[in-house]
C-alpha cells in the first residue's frame, strides 16, 4: 500500500478522473465551490496568456509553471522600463508599485562576504546585467567545466557584490545567479541565496517552490505559498498543496472543477487523479515518462510508486536520489554523479559509499569495491596495502572523474604515508589535486620525475627555467612568465568591468584546457595579474593532470 505524508491512501477522499466520473457528478458543482477554483485557483487561461509578464533571459526550461499569472508585481524582478511598449493600450492608469525605500537590493544579495572571498564589492562595475547573466548561463551549463572554472565561478555567483553601475532593481542578475547554481545541482546554495533575498516575486518563487520539492521539503513550499500574498498557483500546484495539507476533499474538487472546465491537461489530471488516489488505479498500466518532468510531476510520480530515472535528467533531479528512502546503488550514483561536478560534499560522498560492501562486480561497483580496500589499509596504517590499492584506485577515480573529490579527502594522509616507487609518485599527484598543493609539494622531499618536477613548480608558482617543448606545457609557461592583462581582455577591465573580465577569463581557460592554447596563456596570464594565482595555478595542475580533460 502506498503511504504518502504520513497517510494510506485507503483514507483519502476520492479523486475520480474524468473517465470514471457519472454525469450527476457535475450537479454537485456548487457555484460556491466554482468561484473557489476560480478565486483561489489563479486567472482563467486566457486571462492568464494575457497578464505573462517577460520570461527571463536565463529561465530554466525544466522548472514547474508552479503560479499562474501574478494578480499584482513585487517591487523586485519587474520587467525593465525599456522592454516595456511605450503605446499605451487603453486609458486606464498604469500599475504602480511600491515598496520600502531602504529595501534590499536582490542583485547585491549572497552567501558569501567580501571578507569571504577576497573580491572588491564593486567588482561587476559598469558591466551590463544582461551581459553578466549571459555570461553565468552559458558557462554554468558546461557539464564539463574544470574544477578551478568552477570553483570560481561559484564564488562569483555566491559573493556579496554591489550590482552593475545605473542597474534597476529588478533581478534579472539575480534570478541568473539562481539558475547557474540549478543547473549545476547546487540545490541548497540556490534554495539559502532565495531565502536570503526574501523575495515574494514570483520568479523567485517558482525557483524556490522547485527546489524545496526536489530537497523533499514540499510542505515548506505549500507553506510559503498558503501565506505569501500576490501569489496565485497554478492549478496542478494548488491541487498538490491542498493534498500536501491534508485537504484531499478540497483537492479532490478542484482538481474534478478544473478538468470538467478544460482548465487542466490530460496529462495533468491523470497523474494529480492517481496522486490523490493511486489506489483507485492498481492494476492499470503505468503512466507514459514525460519527456521534460519538472520537479512537480517527479515528485508526484515518486508518490505514486512510478518513479522517473534520474540519469537522464538535469544534475538537480539527482539530489532526491539521495534520500534515506532510496536504494543504496541509486544513492551511490547519485552520490558519484553530484560530487563529480562539486554539488556534493567529498564526506558525504564518501559516507554513502562507505555504508555497505558491495554485493556485485562490475561498473560503480567496482569503483566502490577499490575505494574502500584503499581507505581500510590507509586507515589501518598498513604500508604495504596502500601502495598496492592506490594505483588501482585512483584509474577508477581518473575514469569516474572523481579525481578531485578523492584529493579533497586523502592528499595529506598520503603524503605522510611512507610510499616509494610507483605509490609516491601516485601519492604526490594527488597532493598537487587537493587544496593543499602548495604546501605538500613545497615540503616533498621524495625522488620526483621531470613532469612532476614541471607540476611542482607550477604549484609553487614558478615558471621553469628550462626551455619547454611540449606544446601544452609551453602555453602554461607562457601563462606564468607574461605580466599585465592580456589584450583581448585589457578592453573589459579598463573600461570597469572587471568582473565579467573574469568570466571572460573562466571562458578562455575553458577553450584552453580543450585545446586552443592561446587562450590558455592568457586565461592563467589575467588571473595571476587580478590577484587570483589560487585560481591560476589549480587550473594549469588540473589540465596538467587530469587526463579526461583530452
Amino acid at each position: 500500500m502506498t503511504v504518502f505524508g504520513g497517510q494510506t491512501a485507503a483514507v483519502r477522499a476520492r479523486a475520480v478522473t474524468p473517465s470514471h466520473w457519472p454525469l450527476s457528478r457535475w450537479t454537485l458543482l456548487t457555484g460556491t465551490a466554482l468561484a473557489l477554483l476560480l478565486n483561489l485557483g489563479g486567472p482563467t487561461k486566457g486571462v492568464a496568456q494575457d497578464a505573462v509578464a517577460e520570461r527571463p533571459l536565463s529561465a530554466i526550461n525544466w522548472l514547474t509553471q508552479s503560479l499562474d499569472a501574478p494578480r499584482s508585481t513585487p517591487t523586485a524582478l519587474v520587467p525593465s522600463p525599456s522592454s516595456r511598449d511605450d503605446i499605451s493600450e487603453n486609458a486606464l492608469p498604469e500599475d504602480v508599485t511600491s515598496g520600502p525605500i531602504d529595501a534590499p537590493r536582490i542583485d547585491a544579495v549572497g552567501l558569501l562576504s567580501t571578507a569571504q572571498t577576497g573580491l572588491p564589492r564593486d567588482l561587476w562595475g559598469a558591466s551590463k546585467a544582461l551581459d553578466l547573466s549571459r555570461r553565468l548561463t552559458s558557462i554554468s551549463q558546461n557539464t564539463d567545466l574544470l574544477p578551478a572554472s568552477r570553483r570560481l565561478l561559484n564564488t562569483l555567483i555566491l559573493a556579496e557584490l554591489d550590482p552593475p553601475l545605473g542597474i534597476q532593481n529588478d533581478g534579472r542578475l539575480f534570478l541568473a545567479r539562481v539558475d547557474a547554481l540549478l543547473s549545476q545541482g547546487l540545490i541548497e546554495e540556490a534554495d539559502a541565496l532565495m531565502q536570503r533575498a526574501g523575495s515574494d516575486a514570483p520568479e523567485v518563487f517558482r525557483r524556490s517552490f522547485d527546489a524545496k520539492l526536489l530537497m523533499g521539503t514540499e510542505n515548506e513550499a505549500c507553506a510559503q505559498l498558503k501565506t505569501t500574498r500576490g501569489l496565485s498557483p497554478a492549478l496542478p500546484t494548488r491541487i498538490f498543496c491542498l493534498a500536501r495539507d491534508g485537504d484531499w476533499r478540497a483537492a479532490a474538487l478542484t482538481l474534478e472543477t478544473s478538468t470538467a472546465l478544460g482548465l487542466i491537461s490530460i496529462d495533468d489530471g491523470n497523474l494529480l487523479a492517481r496522486f490523490l488516489d493511486p489506489e483507485l488505479f492498481e492494476g492499470e498500466p503505468a503512466l507514459p515518462i514525460p519527456d521534460a518532468p519538472t520537479p512537480l510531476t517527479f515528485t508526484m510520480m515518486d508518490a505514486i510508486g512510478e518513479p522517473i530515472p534520474t540519469q537522464s535528467l538535469p544534475l538537480a533531479f539527482a539530489q532526491s536520489d539521495l534520500r534515506q528512502t532510496s536504494g543504496w546503488k541509486l544513492r551511490a550514483t547519485a552520490a558519484e554523479r553530484l560530487a563529480r561536478v562539486g554539488a556534493l560534499t567529498p564526506n558525504r560522498w564518501l559516507g554513502i559509499w562507505s555504508e555497505h560492501l558491495p554485493a556485485a562486480s562490475g561498473g560503480i561497483w567496482d569503483r566502490i569495491e577499490a575505494l574502500q580496500r584503499f581507505e581500510t589499509a590507509l586507515n589501518t596504517g598498513d604500508p604495504n596495502g596502500v601502495s598496492h590499492s592506490l594505483g588501482r584506485v585512483w584509474t577508477e577515480m581518473g575514469e569516474s572523474g572523481l579525481q578531485i573529490v578523492f584529493a579533497d579527502l586523502f592528499a595529506q594522509k598520503l603524503s605522510d604515508a611512507p610510499l616509494a616507487g610507483e605509490a609516491a609518485d601516485v601519492a604526490f599527484e594527488v597532493a598537487l589535486l587537493s587544496p593543499s598543493y602548495e604546501i605538500i609539494a613545497a615540503n616533498w622531499d621524495k625522488p620526483l620525475s621531470k613532469n612532476a618536477a614541471f607540476a611542482r613548480d607550477i604549484a609553487l608558482g614558478e615558471a621553469p627555467s628550462e626551455r619547454i617543448f611540449e606544446a601544452r606545457k609551453r602555453a602554461i609557461v607562457d601563462g606564468f612568465r607574461n605580466t599585465g592583462i592580456p589584450v583581448r581582455l585589457s578592453g573589459l577591465v579598463q573600461s570597469n568591468r572587471l568582473g565579467e573580465a573574469i568570466l571572460r577569463a573562466i571562458e578562455l581557460l575553458e577553450g584552453g584546457a580543450t585545446g586552443d592554447l592561446d587562450e590558455l596563456t592568457d586565461a592563467l596570464q589575467f588571473f595571476r595579474a587580478v590577484g587570483l594565482e589560487a585560481t591560476a595555478r589549480r587550473a594549469a595542475l588540473e589540465i596538467l593532470l587530469l587526463e579526461r580533460r583530452g
